[in-house]
């Protein structure tokens, strides 16, 4: 769960992650190297969609405000049979709690704010 925003950054339990941030259902990594909305690509990701079972859709957050990512990476990621909803970061975190506590099987990657 994010707990909470810290300057660009987020919260997670205790840990704080000043940049992106990438979630799965068992792990919070800090994305470092997280593009610009405009830059997504499925590169960009790591290993984020490799579990198993493979997520229902990525959780988006374009950073500060929404932007819509590249129609490369939505297909690239609908290829694959993952949906993307894309929403600003602030408004993805919360979305993510929500969606978790439905047990929903999802993956998350918030561009800084």
């Amino acid at each position: 769960m994010v707990t909470g925003f810290a300057g660009r950054g987020f919260r997670v339990k205790d840990d704080v992650f000043p940049g992106g941030l990438l979630l799965t259902p068992t792990r919070a990594l800090a994305w470092d190297a997280a593009p610009a909305a405009g830059a997504l690509t499925i590169v960009a990701l790591g290993d984020l969609l490799d579990g198993d079972p493979r997520p229902e859709f990525l959780l988006l957050g374009t950073g500060a405000g929404l932007q819509q990512p590249p129609r490369a990476f939505v297909r690239s990621l609908e290829s694959l049979g993952v949906g993307v909803e894309a929403m600003d970061s602030r408004a993805a975190a919360r979305a993510w709690g929500l969606l978790r506590a439905e047990e929903r099987w999802i993956v998350a990657a918030l561009l800084p704010l």
